[in-house]
């Protein structure tokens, strides 16, 4: 959705270049704003585009922008902006705004992309916010580069002032938890009549807001370490896991960074972001574990590392358990399910329910539930939506899809192997799918000629 807004009368508020960090102020609620260019005009208004405040107006998409019609004061490309909040007790906020090719009073001023990011999360467990993939690529004025060091202000001429990246965060942990964090990627103040504009007039490009406090409830979540009431069951899920008891909602959250996935022609992304290895363990002996054995893959990395939505779905049944610690499941558009377990933290877009895309952060790499005290990892399942009749049981060897998915590279489910259960404490594999004759039984034989292979099968007399 596109905001263009005209408002008459308005006033300029100004900010600092380098705030100090800062919590919330009292009584702030959890929002997050953002805007993509917004022109004060003393006496005349404000002239803004893609203004988004949560939840009323949440996207911007913009192909390109001028203004006036000319674009001798203000002239980008394609443009987009997006807000995001999660009031609760595990309160989390994103903000996000992204600009390219800008030029400024008809290339006076240029920059080949502005990107504001703010995100901030508040819950009993920690608070914290995070503005550091904010960023101006390419600024020059008036024919020469403008450093893009946070809190840079230099002169244009005698007309005006430019200032980069005006940021402040801050957070604190009681009364009650908050978070913040804000972003002015540009601005551009006039001191002179300039360009058909009147002095005292300003050009905002990327400014960004988001702002997290939680919501104590009267009775806290328990920490994963203390004893954890029973919950309810989530409504389905296709591929239920073992080991519910003592379920807690919610968990750490911390704000999701943005990165760049390598998608696979079919659309898939490898779950952990950055260095990881991982053997083939699946099917190896787990005494903890319904069954008996290896359910999935573990994907080792270091502590924190950014775990992927490994495709479009939804996100369900996210809370604590003792055997996999922070847990979440993720459900595609075709059924079928990937689960995540041992995370450390989960981030903003860890909601029940919520729709994410392939390559969105879900959580961070840990070591909770049984993993604790042992090296960070994930452990990652795959439950393809055609043995969802299997239950829990009802999944494959994920080592040879995440192999073609490192390399962005398309496999069938088909591709890992299946490992069922057939009795109480006890596991075989499945029948196999062919019968490998030897070579004197087939070599000589056709498989043109009507009932060579049934006399090939047949027992020699």
């Amino acid at each position: 959705m596109i905001r263009l807004v005209f408002a008459v009368g308005a006033t300029l508020v100004a900010s600092t270049t380098l705030a100090a960090a800062a919590p919330p102020p009292k009584g702030a609620a959890t929002e997050s704003t953002a805007v993509l260019v917004r022109l004060t005009v003393p006496g005349q208004g404000t002239v803004s585009l893609g203004e988004l405040q949560w939840p009323t107006s949440t996207t911007a998409d913009v192909q390109s922008f001028q203004y006036p019609d000319d674009g001798s004061i203000v002239s980008l490309g394609r443009s987009r902006a997006e807000v995001f909040a999660q009031p609760g007790d595990a309160a989390a906020a994103q903000s996000f705004a992204e600009v390219i090719v800008l030029s400024l009073f008809g290339g006076e001023v240029v920059a080949a992309q502005v990107r504001a990011s703010a995100s901030a999360g508040a819950s009993v467990r920690s608070v914290g916010s995070d503005v550091s993939a904010s960023e101006v690529q390419g600024l020059r004025a008036l024919g020469r580069d403008v450093p893009t060091t946070p809190g840079t202000t230099e002169a244009l001429e005698d007309w005006g002032t430019i200032t980069v990246m005006s940021v402040s965060s801050g957070a604190r942990k009681a009364g009650p938890p908050g978070a913040q964090g804000s972003v002015e990627a540009l601005r551009v103040t006039l001191t002179a009549a300039h360009g058909g504009l009147p002095a005292g007039s300003d050009i905002v490009v990327g400014s960004v807001q988001a702002t997290a406090v939680a919501k104590l409830s009267a009775a806290p979540s328990p920490s994963p370490t203390s004893p954890r009431p029973p919950q309810q069951p989530p409504a389905r899920p296709s591929a239920p896991e073992p080991d519910v008891e003592g379920e807690v909602p919610g968990g750490p959250v911390l704000v999701a960074p943005e990165v760049s996935a390598r998608f696979t022609g079919g659309g898939y992304v490898f779950p952990v972001y950055g260095t990881a290895s991982f053997g083939d363990s699946f099917g190896g002996p787990r005494p903890n574990v319904p069954g008996g054995w290896h359910h999935g893959e573990d994907i080792f990395a270091a502590a924190g590392t950014p775990l992927l939505a490994v495709a479009d779905g939804t996100l369900h049944t996210i809370g604590f358990n003792k055997l996999g610690g922070y847990r979440l499941w993720l459900r595609d558009d075709d059924g079928n399910e990937f689960y995540y377990a041992h995370l450390s933290a989960y981030s903003s877009l860890a909601v029940e329910g919520r729709r994410v895309e392939a390559g969105d952060v879900v959580g961070f790499v840990g070591d909770t539930g049984d993993a604790d005290g042992g090296s960070p990892h994930v452990h990652f399942e795959i439950h393809p939506a055609a043995m969802a009749g299997l239950g829990y049981d009802g999944v494959v060897a994920p080592y040879p899809i995440l192999l073609a998915w490192r390399r962005a590279d398309d496999v069938s489910f088909a591709a890992g192997r299946i490992y069922v259960p057939s009795g109480p404490g006890s596991t075989t594999l499945p029948p196999p799918g062919a019968v490998l004759l030897e070579a004197d039984d087939i070599g000589p034989t056709s498989g043109l000629v009507p009932g060579a292979l049934e006399r090939a099968l047949n027992p020699r007399r």
